[in-house]
């Protein structure tokens, strides 16, 4: 199979092209033909040599944590797929190769109807969106500010807090402001003076904030909400420990995924793909990626 890989940390440049032997599925294991797979921030920071927890990483490494597919081979033990399934799945790393080997209890079936470059951005963004949220406490006639609300968990997470009943102000460039308001947020712009104007658009206050963005988002948090258990951030992990906030890891399970997958079938949930790109064009993947202005995902086809 081939995959993309990471030979050595460095530049997108390090990125190649590698053809590797076909993984092999084990007990409780399903291999899937990968039709699609998302490109993350964590990708960046792997091939700049950042190993997730619970990983000892080791080069060459194969990229991508979610991805969409159809089953081509089930090992022992395995009941409720088989091959010709269309899944969403996800797991760490290994996943951005045209096969990928994942426990069974980590994936979720396709809707006909997804389209591949929707379902291979759809896990990770969907399950990060929603562990946040949880773990903020968002229901009904809070009103939350989202940071980096274009991208692709912020668009999430928009509209999983306006589908709970939550007023929703989020942050962007003023480019993405017509995008949000069809989510359905009330859009300001990032930046100097960003505390005034989310008191202007919510004089009544503001009872929860996500950070997607960095870049000073939770200074802007804590002068806007006063509990701090309510307070989240994806990306300032040294933050969080300074200013005593939630750092928000995402909890990924097939349940998780199933239910975000049943709320896009009803409707309730869009998926924006700024770019899809074949594999061969990894290293404009992640240099899309780390811009930090995407417009949603970017997505590798396979």
């Amino acid at each position: 199979m081939k995959a993309v890989v990471v030979p050595e940390f460095g530049g997108p440049e390090v990125l190649r092209i590698a053809e590797l032997p076909d993984p092999e599925p084990g007990p409780g294991e399903v291999r899937v033909r990968v039709h699609a797979a998302g490109v993350q921030p964590v990708d960046l920071a792997v091939r700049g040599g950042y190993s997730p927890p619970g990983v000892v990483l080791a080069l060459p490494a194969v990229l991508g944590n979610e991805f969409a597919g159809v089953v081509d081979r089930t090992g022992p033990g395995v009941e409720g797929w088989q091959a010709g399934d269309e899944v969403i799945g996800f797991r760490t790393l290994t996943a951005q190769a045209e096969l990928v080997v994942v426990d069974a209890g980590q994936l979720a079936a396709k809707p006909a109807a997804m389209p591949w470059e929707q379902a291979g951005a759809f896990s990770a963004s969907g399950q990060t969106a929603h562990t946040a949220l949880s773990v903020l406490g968002v229901g009904p006639g809070d009103t939350v500010l989202v940071h980096g609300a274009s991208g692709g968990v912020g668009t999430i997470a928009v509209q999983l807090a306006r589908g709970l009943g939550a007023t929703v102000v989020a942050t962007a460039s003023e480019r993405n402001h017509a995008y949000l308001r069809e989510l359905g947020a009330i859009p300001v712009t990032y930046g100097e003076g960003l505390v005034e104007r989310v008191r202007a658009v919510a004089p009544q206050g503001v009872d929860a904030a996500l950070d997607a963005a960095g870049r000073g988002a939770l200074e802007a948090s804590l002068e806007l909400v006063a509990d701090r258990a309510r307070i989240g951030t994806l990306v300032d992990f040294e933050g969080a420990t300074k200013h005593g906030v939630h750092a928000v890891r995402t909890d990924r399970t097939a349940e998780r995924l199933t239910r975000l997958v049943e709320l896009w079938e009803a409707g309730g949930l869009r998926v924006e793909v700024a770019e899809a790109l074949p594999m061969e064009r990894a290293a404009e993947a992640h240099r899309l990626v780390g811009t930090g202005h995407v417009r949603g995902k970017v997505v590798l086809t396979f």
